[in-house]
């Protein structure tokens, strides 16, 4: 197998792209990740120095990793901020460090990509290899594997990094008829405060609309995207997505792009761009031009049950943190990463303080799982 280096996921054929094992995961898609480097957003301007690297047997794609040389940690959900300085007392640079994960985008999911029908577990095992040895040929401090799913978990673990923990929110459906069927499991209290919250949406002048990425035009691309962007910026945050992003990638994704629209009359006040694959739905980003009680409940987590409920998928992920989920029926899950530290010394000090994070992650997860709203028979 011959390792090869690709600088945007664009040089490799959609061909290709297809061949992989992906779970038709929206965000390990070419789509997605080839659009996101295209406008910017993935882009080494931005941080993302994308080192994509992939296995080749002749001409035949066997293996890949999304894989990106990064100067900062912005934007990749690490929580690394306080490692950089710890490095810098050590008289070592944190920085570059190499990230295979999805930019802007906290979500499990696949990074040991196989190309579907050959044996998994030598590629799979040969991409972990090849990351290691690609860590150490660019003098990287570190090669960080981001929410990774079970069956990557455990041979990032079998071949030595260290696992870490965290913790998001997530809605499962079980077998429910209806969005009354989901809430008959709640206690009377919290069933009554959320039929509050959705009635005065119900009963104000605005309707609901999903929309498919192919069922955007530009113009409408244009409103929701700067409803993203100025919300963004009002919590002193940075949008990273340009409305090129979206205009290209939700054509691209098509039916795999959701996006729950609020109108008044017919103007669009209000927004939720969520993805999905045949089993999930992720809500990924929010934005409005008005201010409504209960509409961001509404549009970024109602809908998207009722969403998942109508389609029969089976879970829906709306994105990091957020314990005001816990009241809206999203459990706590852990969630794990993969970090390999080249320095010795370093890698003990990560160690330690992972074992000692795990613990207080462990008590976080059962101290939010006693908060849900459900009753205590379900």
């Amino acid at each position: 197998m011959e390792i090869t280096l690709y600088g945007s996921a664009n040089d490799i054929s959609e061909d290709d792209w297809a061949g992989l094992d992906h779970g038709d995961d929206p965000f390990a898609s070419r789509a997605f990740l080839g659009t996101a480097e295209k406008v910017g957003a993935g882009g080494t301007a931005m941080g993302w120095q994308a080192q994509h690297l992939a296995l080749r047997e002749g001409e035949v794609l066997l293996g890949l990793l999304p894989l990106y040389l990064r100067s900062h940690s912005f934007g990749d959900f690490s929580r690394d901020w306080n490692w950089a300085p710890a490095w810098q007392r050590a008289g070592l640079a944190y920085y570059p460090k190499l990230v295979s994960g999805i930019p802007y985008t906290p979500s499990p999911g696949p990074r040991l990509l196989v190309r579907r029908g050959i044996e998994r577990e030598a590629v799979a095992t040969a991409l972990i290899e090849a990351a290691l040895e690609v860590t150490r040929q660019l003098g990287a401090s570190s090669w960080q594997c981001l929410f990774v799913e079970g069956a990557d978990r455990a041979r990032l673990e079998a071949a030595g990094l260290l696992m870490r923990r965290g913790v998001q929110f997530h809605w499962f459906n079980r077998a429910y008829r209806d969005f009354d069927d989901f809430l008959a499991g709640f206690t009377a209290d919290k069933r009554k405060k959320l039929k509050r919250e959705r009635r005065a949406v119900a009963e104000s002048a605005l309707r609901l609309e999903t929309r498919h990425g192919d069922e955007i035009g530009a113009d409408l691309w244009r409103v929701i995207h700067g409803q993203y962007r100025d919300t963004f910026a009002r919590y002193g945050n940075h949008p990273a997505f340009p409305v090129e992003f979206f205009v290209e990638a939700g054509a691209l994704l098509a039916r795999r792009m959701v996006v729950f629209v609020a109108f008044m009359a017919e103007t669009p006040v209000a927004s939720a761009i969520c993805y999905r694959d045949g089993q999930t739905l992720y809500g990924r980003h929010w934005g409005a031009s008005v201010d409504m009680p209960g509409l961001h409940f509404e549009l970024c987590y109602y809908q998207g049950i009722e969403h998942c409920i109508r389609n029969g998928l089976k879970a829906f992920e709306p994105g990091a943190q957020g314990e005001h989920k816990l009241a809206r029926g999203f459990e706590p899950v852990p969630t794990w990463s993969a970090f390999w530290i080249a320095h010795p010394g370093m890698r003990s000090a990560v160690a330690e303080f992972i074992a000692r994070e795990d613990s207080a992650m462990q008590d976080y997860e059962a101290e939010t799982a006693a908060r849900l709203p459900f009753k205590r028979s379900v």
